[in-house]
């Protein structure tokens, strides 16, 4: 009597774990689709080539760049142009922030409808071209990231590529990237 008690509780007990387990499944969360959220360029393509007028070899202008896709909740977006020379080392040439969740697209040389932060090449608040120095192909990324709020910055008036990805830490919903080559 006592084998066929244990065996029944043992019954039991892989009933309950196998109905738990097939709950779970059932009560788990779907796997989510993939990111459509994208950035792309009228005048460049991802791994493509920089062209030259947006050089500082060229007119310098500010590259024509539209996004979709942004996640739900998205409020307001940022931008980075950016470029890493070597491990530890980041040059930037384009900071953009509290961009109204509106907007989906920069033309080329569009006064930004949000704010501009300093670049890495003279400290002002512009878009400073790229000007590849040194030998070979220098590889620079654009970054549109989706925010739930806009940033948070202690000093509005000094807005680096690293103030504002710190600001952000914690409020992006999604990014897209676009990166293009350059050299002279």
């Amino acid at each position: 009597m006592k084998k066929i008690a244990g065996r029944q509780a043992l019954a039991a007990v892989v009933c309950v774990m196998l109905l738990g387990g097939c709950a779970s499944a059932v009560n788990s969360p779907v796997a989510s689709e993939p990111s459509t959220f994208t950035l792309s360029s009228s005048a460049m393509l991802d791994g493509g080539t920089l062209p030259v007028e947006f050089s500082c070899d060229g007119d310098s202008s500010t590259p024509p760049i539209e996004w979709s896709g942004a996640p739900d909740g998205t409020l307001s977006y940022a931008v980075v142009m950016h470029h890493v020379p070597g491990a530890g080392d980041a040059h930037w040439y384009w900071v953009i922030y509290n961009l109204d969740a509106s907007v989906t697209s920069l033309a080329a040389n569009e006064t930004v409808p949000g704010k501009l932060g300093g670049n890495s090449v003279n400290g002002q608040n512009v878009y400073a071209p790229p000007c590849s120095n040194g030998p070979g192909e220098k590889r620079y990324t654009l970054t549109v990231y989706a925010l739930d709020a806009e940033p948070a910055l202690a000093d509005a008036d000094v807005v680096s590529r690293d103030v504002l990805l710190a600001a952000i830490d914690g409020h992006v919903l999604g990014e897209a990237a676009l990166t293009v080559g350059y050299s002279r």
